[in-house]
Protein backbone atom coordinates (compact mmCIF):
# COMPACT_ATOMS: atom_id res chain seq x y z
CA UNK A 1 0.00 0.00 0.00
CA UNK A 2 1.37 3.44 -0.88
CA UNK A 3 2.00 6.13 1.73
CA UNK A 4 -1.02 8.28 0.82
CA UNK A 5 -3.35 5.28 1.02
CA UNK A 6 -1.95 4.27 4.41
CA UNK A 7 -2.39 7.82 5.69
CA UNK A 8 -5.97 8.11 4.45
CA UNK A 9 -6.79 4.68 5.87
CA UNK A 10 -5.41 5.69 9.27
CA UNK A 11 -7.37 8.96 9.15
CA UNK A 12 -10.62 7.13 8.35
CA UNK A 13 -11.16 6.28 12.02
CA UNK A 14 -12.58 9.01 14.31
CA UNK A 15 -10.63 7.75 17.33
CA UNK A 16 -7.35 8.05 15.44
CA UNK A 17 -8.29 11.54 14.23
CA UNK A 18 -9.05 12.53 17.83
CA UNK A 19 -5.67 11.17 18.93
CA UNK A 20 -3.94 13.22 16.24
CA UNK A 21 -5.90 16.30 17.28
CA UNK A 22 -4.69 15.82 20.85
CA UNK A 23 -1.09 15.34 19.70
CA UNK A 24 -1.25 18.55 17.68
CA UNK A 25 -1.01 20.38 21.01
CA UNK A 26 2.06 18.43 22.14
CA UNK A 27 3.48 15.07 23.18
CA UNK A 28 1.42 12.70 25.32
CA UNK A 29 1.76 9.26 26.85
CA UNK A 30 -0.46 6.36 25.87
CA UNK A 31 -2.40 6.65 29.13
CA UNK A 32 -2.93 10.40 28.55
CA UNK A 33 -4.16 9.68 25.03
CA UNK A 34 -6.51 6.97 26.33
CA UNK A 35 -8.19 9.20 28.97
CA UNK A 36 -11.04 10.62 26.86
CA UNK A 37 -11.97 7.26 25.34
CA UNK A 38 -14.11 4.49 26.76
CA UNK A 39 -11.68 1.77 25.69
CA UNK A 40 -8.79 -0.21 27.10
CA UNK A 41 -5.15 0.79 26.87
CA UNK A 42 -4.69 -2.20 24.58
CA UNK A 43 -7.31 -0.84 22.17
CA UNK A 44 -5.72 2.62 22.21
CA UNK A 45 -2.32 1.00 21.62
CA UNK A 46 -3.72 -0.71 18.51
CA UNK A 47 -4.86 2.67 17.18
CA UNK A 48 -1.42 4.09 17.92
CA UNK A 49 0.23 1.24 15.99
CA UNK A 50 -1.88 2.07 12.94
CA UNK A 51 -0.93 5.75 13.23
CA UNK A 52 2.72 4.85 13.71
CA UNK A 53 2.73 2.48 10.72
CA UNK A 54 1.26 5.27 8.59
CA UNK A 55 4.04 7.57 9.79
CA UNK A 56 1.60 9.96 11.46
CA UNK A 57 3.10 9.57 14.93
CA UNK A 58 6.37 8.52 16.48
CA UNK A 59 7.13 7.25 19.94
CA UNK A 60 10.08 8.47 21.94
CA UNK A 61 11.79 6.96 24.92
CA UNK A 62 12.51 8.98 28.02
CA UNK A 63 13.22 6.61 30.94
CA UNK A 64 9.89 4.85 31.61
CA UNK A 65 7.88 7.42 29.68
CA UNK A 66 7.27 6.74 25.98
CA UNK A 67 5.80 9.96 24.64
CA UNK A 68 3.92 9.96 21.35
CA UNK A 69 4.33 12.90 19.01
CA UNK A 70 2.67 14.01 15.80
CA UNK A 71 4.65 13.61 12.58
CA UNK A 72 3.31 16.11 10.03
CA UNK A 73 4.93 14.84 6.80
CA UNK A 74 2.15 12.38 5.83
CA UNK A 75 -0.47 15.06 6.49
CA UNK A 76 1.43 17.34 4.11
CA UNK A 77 1.12 14.67 1.42
CA UNK A 78 -2.65 14.55 1.98
CA UNK A 79 -2.81 18.34 1.78
CA UNK A 80 -0.84 18.31 -1.49
CA UNK A 81 -3.18 15.67 -2.92
CA UNK A 82 -6.24 17.68 -1.86
CA UNK A 83 -4.87 20.86 -3.46
CA UNK A 84 -5.99 19.63 -6.90
CA UNK A 85 -9.54 19.34 -5.63
CA UNK A 86 -9.38 22.71 -3.88
CA UNK A 87 -8.50 24.27 -7.22
CA UNK A 88 -11.36 22.37 -8.88
CA UNK A 89 -13.88 23.70 -6.34
CA UNK A 90 -12.49 27.23 -6.46
CA UNK A 91 -12.79 27.25 -10.26
CA UNK A 92 -16.36 25.93 -10.07
CA UNK A 93 -17.33 28.46 -7.42
CA UNK A 94 -15.84 31.27 -9.50
CA UNK A 95 -17.93 30.16 -12.50
CA UNK A 96 -21.03 29.91 -10.29
CA UNK A 97 -20.41 33.41 -8.94
CA UNK A 98 -20.00 34.78 -12.48
CA UNK A 99 -23.22 33.04 -13.54
CA UNK A 100 -25.12 34.41 -10.53
CA UNK A 101 -23.86 37.91 -11.32
CA UNK A 102 -25.01 37.49 -14.91
CA UNK A 103 -28.47 36.37 -13.74
CA UNK A 104 -28.70 39.32 -11.35
CA UNK A 105 -27.73 41.73 -14.09
CA UNK A 106 -30.28 40.18 -16.43
CA UNK A 107 -32.92 40.29 -13.69
CA UNK A 108 -32.16 43.95 -12.96
CA UNK A 109 -32.51 44.79 -16.66
CA UNK A 110 -35.90 43.06 -16.81
CA UNK A 111 -37.23 45.04 -13.81
CA UNK A 112 -36.30 48.36 -15.48
CA UNK A 113 -38.49 47.64 -18.52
Amino acid sequence: MDTLSMTLSALADPTRRAILARLSSGEASVSELAEPFDMSLVAVSKHLKVLEKAGLISKGREAQWRPCRLEPKPLRQVDDWLETYRQFWNDNLDRLEAYAALLQKGGADDSNK
